[in-house]
């Protein structure tokens, strides 16, 4: 044994490496879940996408996070920056590489005008909710270092027509 072994005898946790936790932080923004069919969708495939991942993630390392946020205001879509909805972020990259946008009659009915929200394009087709699919390849591609960073070359954040319509709705309707 050379002298620049070190041998430990406690048999203890001491000389254990700790593993690193790494993160995964996911952001579900969204307009309404009480009657919006389109976020409620994506909300439940969501969380049937991390369910699947989820013990894969912790096999790696991973701890998983998930902050849903109910965007009420046009003071909140500013905070977070929000384009369209629903919205669902991992570790701050939008999982969809455009925002494409139909007609959502829920979130009309809800504000009293027409409203356009997220559609999500999935392998050529386009879905009114993100599949589950799509969801866990954005997943994975974070963990694998497959994504990539859309957020470098970020403009001054100024809160979309269509959500300043479905804000304006909301506030007449509540004046009313």
């Amino acid at each position: 044994m050379s002298n620049n072994t070190k041998v430990c005898s406690c048999s203890g946790s001491c000389c254990t490496p700790k593993q690193e936790i790494k993160k995964i932080d996911i952001d579900f923004l969204y307009l309404d879940l009480n009657t919006c069919e389109r976020c409620q969708g994506a909300e439940s495939n969501l969380d049937q996408a991390i369910n699947e991942v989820s013990a894969v993630l912790k096999s790696a390392g991973y701890e998983v996070s998930v902050n849903k946020v109910n965007i009420t205001t046009p003071e909140l879509a500013t905070k977070y920056e929000f384009l369209s909805s629903p919205t669902i972020r991992i570790n701050g990259n939008d999982i969809a590489l455009e925002v494409t946008e139909t007609s959502c009659k829920d979130c009309g009915d809800i504000c009293g005008d027409s409203v356009d929200c997220r559609s999500w394009v999935y392998e050529g087709v386009e879905h009114p909710e993100p599949p589950k699919e799509m969801i866990v390849n954005a997943i994975m591609k974070e963990v694998y270092g497959g994504h990539s960073d859309l957020n470098n070359e970020k403009s001054k954040y100024v809160i979309p027509q269509n959500l300043k319509i479905f804000f304006d709705g909301l506030k007449t309707k509540k004046d009313v």
